[in-house]
């Protein structure tokens, strides 16, 4: 059987991002929106609006994909989110640049 996979982020009502997967994105953005899972994030946080999602054929690259993500700033989560690719390099760049590396005051080792 061939599945699809989907990454995707939603925008709470309280502004915040959620990011999560699926195999069925209608059927799982139905469910955060009924709040289906009292536990979960999106629950206090309804209504949602899906914002952003990716399609992947093999379900490593979307896992591999979404914990990305989830380690990602809200700042680079709107990036993707509105296609800023520039924007979104430039974040890229700007955590790599801060790494404790490049801090000042460190010496070469």
């Amino acid at each position: 059987m061939y599945f699809q996979y989907y990454v995707y982020i939603l925008e709470c009502s309280d502004k915040s991002y959620y990011t999560g997967i699926t195999n069925d994105l209608s059927k799982r953005i139905e469910e955060h929106q009924a709040g289906v899972k009292r536990d979960a994030y999106t629950y206090k946080r309804r209504p949602v609006e899906l914002k952003f999602h990716q399609e992947f054929n093999d379900v490593l690259q979307a896992i591999y994909f979404e914990k990305k993500i989830k380690r990602w700033t809200r700042a680079k989560k709107k990036a993707l989110i509105e296609g800023d690719w520039d924007l979104l390099q430039v974040l890229a760049e700007c955590r790599n640049a801060t790494h404790y590396k490049y801090k000042p005051g460190r010496e070469e080792e």
